[in-house]
């Protein structure tokens, strides 16, 4: 049988800008962020506690997922005696965290936040360079009302649950980490190198039962290797 040559063209042109098409589907699925507005109730709550006892200005705000909601019971006597608003929501993202940084990171007017995010971005889909760009949103956001605030960002944690993504997480702290040295007012604090074992795999000692959230030993690393970075730029403002 023989074809038409513009036949044949066609339903090349068709095959090539369908796979096209489901290529692009394919990657905005991956790369698509969630609704941020689920975690409305829990953001309620801290507005709702700062009503009853307003927090100190010029403090150092705590935000990030459940890691850092996970520290909210010690994280103040760990890090005494700086002062800490512990801001954390589990199950969070980057992309919430600038959604809420209108709510619970501007209105305390901080001299410093500290930010942990990217787990759960990577474990949604998220690509490192993403992250990275909504990171830069998140800091152009509290530079504009705060020029001189002060960003810690905690590397993104390896864990066991989450192993096979510790490539893509890898690659988005490197992004973040060049981000960071090239302002004085980012610091990126490596939290993740001491969870990994002279294997270079997860520590298990560290984390619940789920492989994922730290236990007491994980939150002590983080205190150790954060509270020295804090006290040297940030005691004397106390």
């Amino acid at each position: 049988m023989r074809y038409n040559k513009i036949s044949i063209t066609k339903i090349f042109l068709l095959f090539v800008v369908g796979s096209i098409t489901v290529s692009c589907a394919k990657k905005a699925i991956e790369n698509d962020y969630g609704d941020p507005t689920v975690f409305e109730e829990e953001i309620q709550v801290f507005e709702s506690a700062d009503l009853q006892i307003s927090p100190p200005n010029n403090a150092i705000v705590c935000i990030g997922s459940s890691s850092i909601r996970g520290w909210h019971e010690t994280i103040h006597d760990d890090l005494a005696p700086l002062t800490i608003i512990a801001r954390g929501f589990g199950g969070s993202n980057m992309n919430d965290a600038l959604y809420y940084t209108d709510r619970i990171i501007l209105p305390y007017e901080p001299r410093a936040v500290i930010i942990y995010e990217g787990d759960n971005d990577i474990a949604q889909g998220i690509y490192p360079n993403k992250i990275d760009d909504i990171f830069t949103e998140v800091i152009n956001k509290i530079h504009r009302q705060l020029p001189q605030c002060r960003i810690y960002f905690l590397s993104i944690k390896p864990s066991a649950s989450r192993w096979n993504m510790w490539p893509k997480m890898v690659q988005t702290n490197k992004l973040i980490a060049e981000k960071c040295a090239n302002d004085g007012r980012l610091i990126f604090v490596d939290v993740s190198t001491a969870m990994l074992n002279e294997d270079g795999e997860p520590r298990d000692e560290i984390f619940l039962s789920d492989e994922l959230h730290m236990n007491r030993s994980g939150y002590e690393i983080w205190a150790n290797i954060l509270k020295p970075i804090l006290l040297e730029s940030e005691l004397h403002f106390e």
